[in-house]
Protein backbone atom coordinates (compact mmCIF):
# COMPACT_ATOMS: atom_id res chain seq x y z
CA UNK A 1 0.00 0.00 0.00
CA UNK A 2 1.25 3.65 -1.16
CA UNK A 3 1.53 6.02 1.55
CA UNK A 4 -1.27 9.02 1.02
CA UNK A 5 0.56 12.27 0.10
CA UNK A 6 1.12 14.62 3.18
CA UNK A 7 -0.50 17.28 1.25
CA UNK A 8 -3.17 17.59 3.80
CA UNK A 9 -1.60 19.53 6.78
CA UNK A 10 1.31 20.83 4.81
CA UNK A 11 -0.42 23.15 2.92
CA UNK A 12 0.90 26.63 2.40
CA UNK A 13 4.14 25.39 3.00
CA UNK A 14 7.20 25.03 0.21
CA UNK A 15 6.63 22.15 -2.32
CA UNK A 16 10.17 21.07 -1.69
CA UNK A 17 9.62 20.50 2.05
CA UNK A 18 6.31 18.42 1.81
CA UNK A 19 7.96 16.49 -0.91
CA UNK A 20 10.58 15.79 1.51
CA UNK A 21 8.25 14.89 4.24
CA UNK A 22 6.33 12.87 1.84
CA UNK A 23 9.43 10.84 0.56
CA UNK A 24 10.59 10.35 4.44
CA UNK A 25 7.14 8.36 4.96
CA UNK A 26 7.55 6.76 2.09
CA UNK A 27 11.01 5.95 2.99
CA UNK A 28 9.62 4.80 6.57
CA UNK A 29 12.18 7.45 8.28
CA UNK A 30 9.65 10.09 9.43
CA UNK A 31 9.08 7.92 12.28
CA UNK A 32 12.18 7.05 14.20
CA UNK A 33 12.99 11.60 13.14
CA UNK A 34 9.94 12.56 15.33
CA UNK A 35 10.96 9.57 17.79
CA UNK A 36 14.23 11.00 18.29
CA UNK A 37 13.43 14.70 18.73
CA UNK A 38 10.12 13.59 21.10
CA UNK A 39 10.92 10.38 22.52
CA UNK A 40 8.55 10.47 25.20
CA UNK A 41 4.22 11.29 25.70
CA UNK A 42 3.40 13.50 28.04
CA UNK A 43 0.94 12.28 31.20
CA UNK A 44 -2.45 14.55 30.80
CA UNK A 45 -4.94 11.87 30.52
CA UNK A 46 -8.30 13.66 31.58
CA UNK A 47 -10.44 16.20 31.37
CA UNK A 48 -9.52 17.69 34.63
CA UNK A 49 -5.78 16.65 34.24
CA UNK A 50 -6.02 19.03 30.90
CA UNK A 51 -8.07 21.94 32.38
CA UNK A 52 -5.29 22.33 35.30
CA UNK A 53 -2.89 22.52 32.54
CA UNK A 54 -4.51 24.74 30.58
CA UNK A 55 -5.21 27.20 33.22
CA UNK A 56 -1.63 27.16 34.88
CA UNK A 57 -0.15 28.25 30.50
CA UNK A 58 -3.52 31.10 30.85
CA UNK A 59 -2.20 31.88 34.16
CA UNK A 60 1.37 32.47 33.31
CA UNK A 61 0.27 34.57 30.11
CA UNK A 62 -3.47 35.66 30.32
CA UNK A 63 -4.19 36.46 33.19
CA UNK A 64 -6.62 39.11 32.28
CA UNK A 65 -8.73 37.21 29.21
CA UNK A 66 -11.79 36.17 31.49
CA UNK A 67 -12.42 32.40 33.25
CA UNK A 68 -12.68 28.91 31.31
CA UNK A 69 -15.70 27.44 31.64
CA UNK A 70 -14.90 24.00 30.42
CA UNK A 71 -11.36 22.19 29.06
CA UNK A 72 -11.75 19.02 27.40
CA UNK A 73 -10.34 16.33 24.99
CA UNK A 74 -13.34 16.10 22.62
CA UNK A 75 -13.06 12.75 20.10
CA UNK A 76 -15.41 14.32 17.49
CA UNK A 77 -13.16 17.11 16.83
CA UNK A 78 -10.60 15.79 14.50
CA UNK A 79 -13.65 14.38 12.61
CA UNK A 80 -15.84 17.15 12.26
CA UNK A 81 -14.44 19.95 11.20
CA UNK A 82 -10.68 18.74 10.74
CA UNK A 83 -9.31 20.68 13.68
CA UNK A 84 -7.31 19.90 16.47
CA UNK A 85 -8.35 22.09 18.56
CA UNK A 86 -11.40 24.55 19.58
CA UNK A 87 -12.85 27.72 21.25
CA UNK A 88 -15.69 29.24 22.00
CA UNK A 89 -17.88 31.66 23.36
CA UNK A 90 -21.18 30.95 24.46
CA UNK A 91 -23.28 34.68 25.30
CA UNK A 92 -26.80 33.64 26.80
CA UNK A 93 -28.85 36.37 28.89
CA UNK A 94 -29.85 35.51 32.30
CA UNK A 95 -32.23 37.86 33.55
CA UNK A 96 -31.19 41.22 33.25
CA UNK A 97 -27.01 40.02 32.66
CA UNK A 98 -25.57 38.81 29.97
CA UNK A 99 -23.32 35.94 30.59
CA UNK A 100 -20.64 33.86 28.68
CA UNK A 101 -19.06 30.77 29.05
CA UNK A 102 -15.37 29.89 26.90
CA UNK A 103 -14.89 26.58 26.33
CA UNK A 104 -11.76 24.70 24.99
CA UNK A 105 -11.64 21.45 23.77
CA UNK A 106 -8.47 19.28 22.19
CA UNK A 107 -8.53 16.48 19.68
CA UNK A 108 -8.43 13.69 21.58
CA UNK A 109 -5.46 12.98 19.23
CA UNK A 110 -3.21 15.04 21.57
CA UNK A 111 -3.87 12.72 24.27
CA UNK A 112 -0.96 9.82 23.23
CA UNK A 113 1.61 12.94 21.66
CA UNK A 114 4.74 14.44 22.86
CA UNK A 115 4.72 16.94 26.02
CA UNK A 116 5.40 19.60 23.32
CA UNK A 117 2.44 19.37 21.06
CA UNK A 118 0.27 19.51 23.58
CA UNK A 119 1.58 22.76 24.78
CA UNK A 120 1.49 23.99 21.05
CA UNK A 121 -2.06 23.33 20.58
CA UNK A 122 -3.20 24.70 24.08
CA UNK A 123 -0.97 27.89 23.62
CA UNK A 124 -2.93 28.20 19.93
CA UNK A 125 -6.05 28.10 21.77
CA UNK A 126 -5.62 30.39 24.26
CA UNK A 127 -4.18 33.25 22.21
CA UNK A 128 -7.67 32.74 20.45
CA UNK A 129 -9.42 33.74 23.91
CA UNK A 130 -7.34 37.42 23.11
CA UNK A 131 -7.19 37.36 19.42
CA UNK A 132 -9.72 35.86 17.48
CA UNK A 133 -8.21 36.05 13.56
CA UNK A 134 -4.92 34.06 12.29
CA UNK A 135 -3.27 37.19 11.76
CA UNK A 136 0.36 39.03 12.54
CA UNK A 137 -0.80 39.55 16.71
CA UNK A 138 -2.65 36.30 17.09
CA UNK A 139 1.26 34.65 16.05
CA UNK A 140 3.24 37.05 18.34
CA UNK A 141 1.27 35.97 20.80
CA UNK A 142 1.47 31.90 20.17
CA UNK A 143 5.90 33.07 20.22
CA UNK A 144 5.24 34.92 23.35
CA UNK A 145 4.05 32.12 25.10
CA UNK A 146 5.71 29.10 23.49
CA UNK A 147 8.95 30.28 21.61
CA UNK A 148 9.28 27.51 19.12
CA UNK A 149 5.79 27.69 17.66
CA UNK A 150 6.21 27.54 14.27
CA UNK A 151 8.73 24.40 14.51
CA UNK A 152 5.93 22.51 16.44
CA UNK A 153 3.58 23.59 14.72
CA UNK A 154 5.36 21.81 11.58
CA UNK A 155 6.67 18.92 13.07
CA UNK A 156 2.95 18.66 14.39
CA UNK A 157 1.85 18.60 11.03
CA UNK A 158 4.44 16.36 9.66
CA UNK A 159 3.43 13.88 12.59
CA UNK A 160 -0.60 14.05 11.45
CA UNK A 161 0.94 13.50 7.86
CA UNK A 162 2.61 10.45 9.07
CA UNK A 163 -0.36 8.93 10.95
CA UNK A 164 -2.95 9.75 8.21
CA UNK A 165 -0.58 8.29 5.86
CA UNK A 166 -0.14 4.93 7.79
CA UNK A 167 -2.35 4.60 10.53
CA UNK A 168 0.37 4.12 12.51
CA UNK A 169 0.73 6.33 16.03
CA UNK A 170 4.00 6.89 17.40
CA UNK A 171 3.48 7.51 20.93
CA UNK A 172 0.51 5.40 21.93
CA UNK A 173 2.68 2.76 23.38
CA UNK A 174 5.66 5.05 24.74
CA UNK A 175 4.80 6.48 28.03
CA UNK A 176 6.90 7.89 30.42
CA UNK A 177 7.82 5.57 33.56
CA UNK A 178 6.65 2.42 31.06
CA UNK A 179 8.92 -0.78 32.27
CA UNK A 180 11.34 -2.02 29.69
Amino acid sequence: MRPKSPQNYLVGYPATLVEQVRRLIEQGELADRLLQKYPLAHAVRTDKALYDYVLELKGEYLRNTGQLSKVAFDSKLHVIRNALGMHTTISRVQGAKLKSKREIRVATVFKEMPPEFLRMIVVHELAHLKEREHDKAFYQLCLHMEPDYHQLEFDLRTYLSHLEATGQPLWAVVTIGAAS
